[in-house]
């Protein structure tokens, strides 16, 4: 043993369980926002459609809540649930529909 091994002074600390080697977000499959995640099992629109991704304040103090799923009415009348990652260009392909009048005109309000 050196000499400065023998001299060192050990203190009673707590444990800092901080430390303790965990898996990684990424090793253990979860994104970084729990919300974002998207169910095992098979789900109706309206069990999507009760879903929450943010419920949270921002950096403003206002409270945000995003929904986990948009429903949207496809032309021929059915629903369909988007997943606000997964298919946020489609969420934005609908946004954009739905700012065009019937002869495809982009209206601003």
């Amino acid at each position: 043993m050196s000499q400065a091994q023998e001299n060192e002074i050990r203190q009673p600390v707590s444990v800092d369980h901080h430390s303790k080697e965990e898996p990684t977000v990424k090793e253990r499959n979860l994104t970084a926002n729990p919300g974002d995640r998207i169910a095992d099992e098979p789900q109706t629109i309206e069990e999507k459609a009760k879903q929450v991704a943010v419920d949270a304040p921002d950096i403003t103090g206002d409270h945000i809540k995003v929904p986990t799923y948009f429903v949207v009415e496809e032309p021929d009348g059915t629903k369909k649930a988007l997943h606000h990652v997964k298919d946020a260009e489609e969420i934005s392909d609908v946004i954009r529909q739905a700012r065009v009048d019937e002869n495809g005109n982009r209206i601003w309000w």
